[in-house]
């Protein structure tokens, strides 16, 4: 009898601690504890004002790239579209974003045709090196200009490949490593979509 009385206590305890909203166990690499995600506004691929804070209420999914980068942009965000996808309904509590690290070459239009060809729902933001650079530190993402003497492209951008999570409450929760598998991906996204804000 006092075994089954302390596996109900055990029970109720661990029920309590998810009602309270006790963190999910993520796959990538959790921020622990979380911090407040570093804000930013930059502009979108409609030309309009992107405010970071004002995206509270959904998970933020960060990428630093650039449009003409050859593997490692497309294929995470391959990856990110097909997360979505699979997120179905959970997916309208999941924001996707993709900053530019190519001012020079990333305009609005570009941005546009860009991340709606993976997803119609991604944003593409740029902004200027000026506003770029103090958002990439905070981060602690890398980024360098590398010319391509005898290149038609001219340069290439050299970048770190993580992606950024932040929470439906504006915390940064964790970075998932280039080549997450998306099934892992999806439930991370999922776990922290449907989180109380």
């Amino acid at each position: 009898m006092r075994q089954i009385a302390s596996t109900l206590i055990l029970a109720l305890v661990f029920a309590a601690l998810v009602g309270c909203g006790a963190s999910p166990q993520l796959k990538g690499t959790a921020i622990e504890p979380p911090k407040p995600a570093p804000d930013f506004t930059l502009t979108d691929e409609q030309g309009q004002p992107f405010t970071l804070s004002a995206q509270q209420g959904k998970v933020t999914v960060l990428f630093f790239g650039f449009t003409t980068c050859p593997d490692i942009c497309p294929t995470e965000l391959s990856n990110l579209a097909a997360a979505t996808r699979q997120l179905g309904d959970d997916a309208k509590n999941v924001q996707v974003a993709f900053v530019s690290l190519d001012p020079e070459r990333d305009t609005v239009e570009r941005l546009s045709q860009y991340v709606s060809a993976f997803d119609p729902s991604f944003k593409g933001l740029r902004g200027e090196k000026a506003l770029i650079d103090p958002i990439t530190k905070e981060y602690g993402a890398f980024y360098e200009r590398r010319d391509l003497p005898g290149s038609a492209l001219g340069y290439t951008i050299d970048h770190s490949t993580v992606t950024y999570v932040i929470d439906k409450a504006g915390r940064w929760r964790e970075v998932l490593a280039y080549g997450a598998a998306v099934e892992d991906i999806v439930a991370d996204l999922r776990a922290l979509a449907r989180e109380r804000g």
